[in-house]
């Protein structure tokens, strides 16, 4: 049997990348010092998200970082033997991608570009074109970026893939067209933990889930981090404010004890399912 310790971040993170290495790494160092193995950040935590989802303004970008740059190896320095998600905006030529990297002191163990685009976010970043699994320290694990884990498809992928965790690194905000007075009761905010939720208990994996807290520009981040476990049940916390919220589990153990009369990735019936969208139904 062997255990491990899931790590989930809420916390705000805004333009300045120096800022926000620095507080990156007291973070990672903390945790460590608290026994943590898995910790996954929120979404664009080097540089900061955008300030309006509908119209980015083209000057007020986040800052664009290359993989191979200074920030992120002192990240996987901090790291050690910690594997550590992290987003930011990568650099790839003249194009930016909203991306996930996880790493250890070893280096950077897998990549994701986020797929799905939400409103004009288009309009500031390129789309990512896959989803596929690698190898951790904590056994095998996916990235999703927050609006990707909105599509089944995603997470299935992942699982089919062998992913037995999930990381979901988010920059969710609330409602920007029908906000409530309570963070609570946003509808993004039950949509967030809905989609968390799900997408751990149909793939039968566990989602670990960080996000965004504060303000950056017009949007108003939710917090909500938490480690769900693979029959779809909330292990631990933060709610709308900002921390870590930490599971300690036997990953193996708990997703064969969930698979061991139903399992989900083995009774699929692929050939049944359709796989486009018709013209009719767009």
């Amino acid at each position: 049997m062997r255990t491990v310790t899931l790590g989930a971040l809420a916390a705000h993170f805004g333009r300045d990348v120096d800022r926000g290495v620095a507080k990156a790494v007291g973070i990672v160092e903390s945790a460590a010092r608290d026994g943590v193995d898995l910790l996954v950040f929120p979404d664009a935590s080097l540089g900061g998200y955008l300030g309006d989802l509908r119209n980015p303004d083209p000057a007020e970008l986040p800052p664009a970082l290359h993989p191979n740059g200074p920030e992120l190896a002192a990240i996987a320095a901090a790291a050690g033997d910690m594997t550590v998600c992290i987003g930011y905006t990568e650099a790839v030529g003249e194009r930016r991608y909203n991306t996930a990297v996880c790493v250890t002191g070893d280096g950077i163990l897998g990549a994701h570009r986020k797929v799905h685009q939400p409103a004009g976010e288009a309009l500031a970043y390129a789309a990512g074109d896959e989803f596929s699994s690698f190898d951790t320290p904590v056994g095998r694990l996916g990235m999703l970026i927050d609006y990707d884990k909105t599509f089944p498809e995603s997470a299935r992928t992942l699982a089919l893939d062998g992913a037995r965790i999930i990381a979901a690194l988010s920059a969710w905000p609330a409602s920007v067209t029908d906000r409530a007075a309570r963070l609570p009761a946003d509808r993004q905010s039950r949509l967030f933990d809905l989609y968390d939720c799900a997408r751990a208990a149909e793939n039968q994996v566990f989602v670990v889930s960080s996000n965004q807290t504060g303000v950056m520009g017009s949007l108003r981040f939710l917090g909500q981090a938490k480690v769900v476990g693979p029959g779809g049940d909330v292990l631990a916390t933060t709610r709308s404010k900002g921390g870590l919220a930490t599971a300690t589990v036997d990953v193996d153990a708990e997703v064969d004890r969930a698979r061991r009369v139903l399992s989900h990735l083995g009774e699929l019936r692929p050939d049944t399912y359709r796989s486009t969208t018709s013209a009719d139904q767009r």
